[in-house]
């Protein structure tokens, strides 16, 4: 998303970020309803290796991915790296996804055994000036599923989480364009077009159900990101939807 995340407390523009090189970040150990969609946990005592792609929610530079450290820390044998950059619309998540997260077509590239896969928001408020209907996101996600089915590993679509409070670019129509895309990547859970689904956006919510809980949201007020309690409450779910038996 196009705002920076988390500890420090400031904010870039919005704008489109430049698509380039993301350089994974490994998570360093850390000094409810989960919503998932899946075949069933994976098996007990599992040291995952897991990706996670997606905008300045995952970015680390952007002051994001707190949920990875969280997962890190429930599961301090298993590896989280994180592939996120500020600003991002899944097709440029697409563009690089490869080169990122597999290293090209390497065999020396990552071996991981999960890919999660958060995105959207970017695009749904660029459906004017950028032309970013719901099928090209759906087309664009689906190309990334694939790719990480292709190399051997599973697939963590996670729904967009609420932005309603982003007053500056939410209205009615986007907010039926969110409800579209979520229930897409939840009926790809269904049929089996991703291994896992999470549906966040009813998870961080409460009251409004296009709004950030006031709880998960701070410190931020600009109703797009949340905070370390939404980031506690995402890890949670991910961790008992998808690596409830890590090690």
């Amino acid at each position: 998303m196009r705002a920076p995340l988390l500890f420090v407390f400031g904010f870039v523009a919005a704008g489109a970020a430049l698509c380039g090189y993301a350089t994974p970040v490994a998570v360093a150990e850390p000094k409810a309803t989960s919503g998932a969609t899946s075949g069933g946990a994976e098996a007990s005592g599992t040291r995952f290796v897991v990706a996670a792609i997606g905008d300045s929610l995952t970015d680390f530079a952007s002051n994001g991915g707190l949920y990875l450290r969280y997962l890190r820390e429930r599961c301090p044998e298993s590896r989280f790296d994180g592939y996120g950059k500020g600003g991002e619309m899944v097709n440029q998540m697409r563009r690089r996804f490869v080169r990122d997260v597999f290293g090209g077509e390497s065999s020396g590239a990552a071996k991981y055994t999960h890919v999660i896969v958060f995105g959207g928001v970017n695009d749904l408020y660029s459906d004017i000036t950028a032309r970013r209907t719901v099928p090209k996101i759906e087309a664009d996600l689906t190309a990334m599923y694939t790719a990480t089915r292709e190399r051997g590993a599973k697939v963590v679509a996670v729904t967009v989480t609420p932005w309603g409070g982003f007053t500056r670019y939410f209205n009615e129509s986007r907010a039926r364009t969110t409800d579209e895309l979520n229930r897409w990547i939840l009926g790809e859970g269904q049929r089996g077009g991703v291994d896992y689904a999470i549906d966040a956006h009813p998870l961080l919510s409460c009251g409004e159900p296009n709004r950030l809980c006031e709880r998960y949201a701070a410190p931020f007020k600009d109703g797009l990101h949340f905070g370390p309690e939404g980031h506690k409450r995402l890890a949670e779910a991910l961790a008992d939807g998808v690596f409830r038996h890590c090690r």
